[in-house]
């Protein structure tokens, strides 16, 4: 009897340049970004996360939102399935940094809670309604405690 395919998930990571490479390496190594992904998204599929400065940040949004302004996480989600997801995920690291410090938290907590936040949005997850923030809030918790962090919603 043949064996079944093993589930893949393959993960991508860009950046903009290697400065910002060289920012994101200090918070966290390529395989901890990885362990991220994994524990936030689906077994099968393809996410790019790319980590952008301001400029870019700032373009996408406009294109793509309309919002003349940088902001920290856009999910670009192409395909999702009951098994398979496929989505761009953008990072702007300037926003980042600055939103963990405005809150008071590391940028590696605050990076965690955002690649856990972008993944859960390639999978349908929103905040649009509070029903559904609710929903997409208590995963991100569930998931960042199994990482090892505390709950982001607290205290900001």
């Amino acid at each position: 009897m043949p064996s079944l395919p093993k589930s893949k998930l393959m993960i991508e990571l860009q950046y903009a340049s290697p400065a910002i490479e060289a920012v994101v390496a200090t918070q966290a190594s390529a395989s901890l970004i990885k362990k991220w992904v994994k524990a936030s998204s689906t077994p099968n599929g393809q996410l790019t996360l790319r980590f952008v400065n301001m400029a870019e940040g700032k373009k996408l949004n406009l294109a793509f939102r309309k919002k003349d302004a940088a902001t920290n996480v856009l999910t670009f989600p192409y395909e999702l399935t009951k098994s398979n997801v496929h989505a761009d995920i953008i990072f702007c690291l300037p926003v980042l940094q600055k939103e963990a410090k405005v809150q008071g938290k590391t940028l590696k907590a605050h990076l965690a809670h955002l690649i856990v936040h972008g993944c859960l949005h390639a999978q349908a997850y929103d905040h649009e309604t509070k029903k559904d923030a609710e929903k997409m809030e208590t995963s991100e918790v569930q998931i960042l405690k199994k990482l090892g962090f505390s709950n982001p919603y607290l205290d900001t």
